[in-house]
């Protein structure tokens, strides 16, 4: 599966994510063998959990499913930037890709704000792919907030 076909399963993911009144921020991890291995969305209202970021969700579902907490030779895939939070656990992951839409200036943690993902600090740096679908990721968003705003 390329890039953008995964974002468009994640895009699908944060449509869910806005159907009950979460932020829309879908998540998909495929496998070494580009299979997808998880997918989820935003479900911090419906959860009560913070945590709760599709990124988390979806690097937790991946983990179990592959019985180990090490993602190595996996790629995920979000519609929105990740943010502190989430870059700390695709690291952790030893997650090898990360492909993202949406630059998020407030909160991004994969070069926009800070860049969590590629400081030679930590022991585990992902590629970073930014940009795959960025005008559509960032109409979900837009659309969802607009209202929120007025």
């Amino acid at each position: 599966m390329n890039d953008g076909d995964a974002m468009r399963l994640a895009l699908r993911e944060a449509g869910l994510a806005q159907g009950h009144g979460d932020v829309p921020v879908g998540a998909v991890l495929l496998g070494p063998d580009g299979a997808v291995l998880a997918a989820a969305h935003n479900d911090r209202e419906g959860t009560a959990d913070p945590t709760a970021h599709a990124e988390v969700l979806a690097l937790r579902a991946a983990a179990a499913e592959l019985g180990t907490w090490r993602l190595s030779g996996c790629t995920l895939v979000v519609t929105l930037e990740p943010c502190t939070m989430c870059a700390g656990a695709i690291v952790l992951a030893r997650v090898d890709r990360v492909v993202y839409g949406a630059v998020d200036d407030k909160a991004g943690a994969a070069g926009s704000l800070w860049d969590v993902l590629r400081d030679r600090r930590l022991n585990h740096r992902p590629e970073v792919v930014s940009g795959v679908l960025e005008q559509e990721c960032a109409q979900v968003l837009r659309d969802f907030f607009a209202p929120r705003r007025s």
